[in-house]
């Protein structure tokens, strides 16, 4: 078949097509349509619809409104935009009526025109694919959105009434075009997250030939945006099966086979695995790593067969330092608890952390919820324990008044837990020492935590804390000084505290008591005092003469 042309036919004017079908007859050969100006198109595509459907003669309408769907392919002006839209919304309705009459279906005993009627649908169907995807890739949202639609539903027709094998459907036909499209083209995200909430979470063959197509497209090296755009999508993919009694909800329709691989929870774990994988081998972002670390405990790591294969990623993000470090320990926390990996040095990772910085970061609220959680078993030795209050207890002198009120009870919570720790609170340093040996046995540049002699130590600081400048940091730093009848305080009450916080909390309590503003009420303000009262006169005499 001939390329067709993407002009609109004019009123009135007759077009010879190389692609027509020959026994059609010449008069039905050139469909008239108004102008949009003229006439209502809608009107007009309804007819052409009804004309397509009724006989075989009227086929050739179907070039025509595929040529109102390519010539305004793109338009971003009104006047355009429904044209293309309905033309595409109404070739759907034909093509799918004709799939479901059978007419795209070759059968053995066809032959001649017959044969040939065939060919040219599904050459005009092919055609009119391409069209609907570069309208998902080309158009406004409203056009993506519709082009999306109509797409999802040819990929449900074709897969149910064309005699075709999975591939040419999903991975390797219409679904993978369409994929590749939200990939690689400039879609909106609205767009991008309709398609993963109405088919991919919805559907559990969509979803596995997601995977199988966007495993295929990072396989290959990609630019930072087609890496952004898979992210995007995989990112928002949270429906994981927890049993193969749960895959039951299919678009298409059940398979057929019993052992056919939309059956097996390991078959679709292993795509989600493959795609997952594919990404993490690209060149990603310090952005773009962040967002996956943030995944990887409760999203990413659930569809691994092999957890173990995260393990390099999340080692590299901890050898990256700073606010990726932090959350890459979430991860490998993740998979040492629930995945009984072996990883030892995951506390002296952990300690390494503990820097001036920490206590000033924007991500200090995240750190201590990950620190409460990882130090929180009963089982891990006192010394362990003792170098992490102790290094956070040194840290705490030079930190802002914020970061001091949630150091200090998570101390607290953290000897509660551990009684062998409370031994720092009341040793003074000097006892069994000698003069040349005295001090603080804590020794600060140790790197390993279970080498930094804190258990011999003392809890210094905290007092020193009790003198603070700020009244509250004050009083929260004499818990450590009294008794622990208090089970534990809730960190979340301290997490989110700030300079501004902090002042709005001062501001609004209510002042039993003036403060005053002379410690002795001054006699005379404007005036010199008497010469025999033996007082100064105020700075503002002094400057001023109120004579």
């Amino acid at each position: 078949m001939a390329k067709t042309s993407t002009s609109r036919l004019g009123p009135g004017k007759k077009r010879k097509w190389k692609g027509e079908i020959s026994h059609v007859s010449k008069k039905s050969r050139m469909v008239v349509l108004d102008s949009p100006q003229e006439a209502d198109f809608h009107d007009q595509a309804l007819q052409l619809e009804e004309e397509i459907l009724k006989s075989p003669n009227n086929y050739n309408s179907i070039h025509t409104l595929q040529e109102y769907l390519q010539e305004n392919d793109g338009a971003e002006n009104d006047g355009a935009e429904n044209d293309d839209t309905i033309a595409a919304v109404a070739l759907c309705r034909v093509f799918c009526r004709l799939m479901a009459r059978g007419n795209l279906s070759k059968l053995r005993e066809s032959f001649g025109n017959e044969a040939t009627i065939v060919q040219w649908l599904r050459e005009r169907l092919q055609d009119y694919e391409h069209g609907l995807l570069r309208m998902v890739g080309n158009g406004n949202v409203a056009k993506q959105r519709t082009a999306l639609t109509v797409v999802m539903r040819l990929v449900k027709k074709k897969a149910s009434d064309l005699n075709q094998s999975e591939d040419a459907v999903w991975q390797g036909g219409l679904f993978g075009q369409l994929v590749q499209t939200l990939v690689e083209k400039k879609i909106a995200e609205e767009v991008r997250a309709e398609f993963v909430e109405e088919y991919v979470e919805r559907y559990d063959d969509v979803r596995y030939y997601t995977f199988a197509c966007l495993a295929d497209l990072a396989s290959k090296q990609c630019s930072e945006t087609l890496v952004q755009n898979i992210l995007a999508i995989l990112a928002v993919i949270g429906s994981i099966p927890e049993q193969p009694e749960g895959i039951v909800s299919f678009y298409v329709g059940r398979p057929n086979k019993a052992k056919h691989d939309l059956h097996s929870l390991t078959a679709h774990k292993k795509q989600a695995q493959k795609a997952w994988m594919g990404l993490l081998r690209q060149d990603l972002s310090k952005g773009q790593r962040k967002v996956i670390l943030e995944l990887i405990s409760h999203r990413i790591a659930p569809w691994f067969l092999k957890v173990e294969l995260l393990m390099d990623f999340l080692t590299d993000s901890f050898n990256a330092g700073g606010s990726i470090s932090l959350l890459s320990l979430s991860g490998l926390f993740y998979l040492i608890q629930h995945k009984n990996l072996d990883y030892p040095q995951f506390y002296q990772k952990l300690y390494s952390l503990l820097d001036s910085n920490i206590l000033h970061s924007k991500h200090r609220s995240r750190f201590f919820r990950l620190l409460d959680t990882f130090l929180a078993s009963t089982h891990l030795p006192a010394a362990l324990v003792a170098s992490f209050v102790k290094r956070l207890a040194r840290l705490s002198l030079f930190a802002p008044p914020s970061g001091i009120v949630v150091v200090v009870p998570w101390i607290y919570n953290l000897l509660k837990s551990h009684p062998n720790c409370t031994f720092m609170v009341h040793r003074n340093g000097e006892v069994d020492r000698d003069e040349e040996t005295w001090g603080d046995p804590f020794r600060q540049e140790e790197s390993h935590p279970m080498e930094t002699d804190a258990l011999e130590s003392s809890l210094w600081e905290i007092q020193m804390l009790q003198s603070h400048y700020h009244p509250n940091v004050a009083t929260i730093a004499k818990i450590i000084s009294e008794q622990f009848t208090k089970q534990a305080y809730n960190l979340e009450d301290f997490l989110d505290h700030s300079y501004g916080t902090m002042l709005e909390a001062e501001l609004s309590n209510d002042i039993k008591k003036p403060p005053e503003v002379e410690y002795e009420i001054p006699q005379k303000i404007f005036m010199k005092h008497d010469a025999d009262s033996a007082k100064e006169d105020s700075l503002l005499v002094k400057l001023w003469s109120f004579n």
